[in-house]
């Protein structure tokens, strides 16, 4: 059973939206029977960034990449750093984005599911205000989302978590500027580890236009919201 469990959010230049990132993920500990640690990875931030999280009790890793799979990575290094007796199968990794927001049972989910014998869980990602997108914009991403029967077919960054045994042998995030959550998948599944398509793991993002990762989350919805 999984016990020790380590959070990671890549952050630039997020002072607006961590602090209620933050927030939520510090409810989602409390429900967790484990002992959680957080850490946020500045990335070329402003000290604004970096003051937020410090406040809120999370550890801070500074780096100067510009590139979200190396700001998950340096912050996977860092959780498997402070953790340096536990061993990998008995730890699970799990990561956010900064300008999103997680439910109080998220990580009660996700260790539901390691405990079934699950190495990766995939979630899903709802909007949480679509105040800055054109009018037809919720029904596009509601049409392009919708996915039918079976298991959901998104792969997030923002809701994400795996054990890091399986983490190790995929061989972690790679340094790429947008969809190192899809290659970190592909690398799992090369080395023959599934991961749960989790359809009772949904977590609230922004809607906002100015991207963090180039063809990430924000440019699918622009092109969504772009007219016919």
């Amino acid at each position: 059973m999984t016990r020790t469990v380590g959070v990671v959010v890549p952050a630039h230049n997020e002072e607006a939206l961590l602090p209620g990132c933050l927030a939520s993920l510090q409810q989602a500990a409390q429900r967790a029977a484990a002992s959680v640690r957080l850490v946020v990875v500045a990335d070329a931030c402003t000290y604004q960034t970096v003051r937020r999280a410090r406040e809120a009790g999370a550890t801070v890793v500074e780096i100067c990449s510009r590139n979200v799979g190396a700001a998950r990575a340096a912050g996977m290094r860092a959780v498997l750093r402070q953790m340096p007796q536990a061993g990998p199968s008995d730890v699970w990794l799990a990561t956010t984005d900064a300008d999103t927001r997680v439910p109080s049972d998220w990580l009660v989910r996700q260790l539901s599911h390691a405990d079934q014998g699950w190495d990766a869980v995939l979630g899903t990602v709802t909007v949480a205000d679509w105040a800055d997108r054109p009018t037809h914009a919720a029904d596009a991403f509601a049409a392009h989302y919708g996915h039918g029967e079976g298991p959901h077919p998104h792969v997030h960054g923002a809701n994400f978590g795996i054990r890091a045994s399986a983490y190790l042998a995929a061989g972690g995030f790679p340094s790429l500027r947008t969809a190192e959550d899809h290659a970190l998948l592909r690398a799992l599944s090369a080395v023959g580890i599934a991961a749960k398509r989790a359809d009772d793991i949904t977590v609230q993002t922004s809607a906002r236009r100015h991207a963090r990762a180039p063809d990430g989350f924000s440019h699918l919805l622009g092109t969504l919201s772009a007219p016919a």
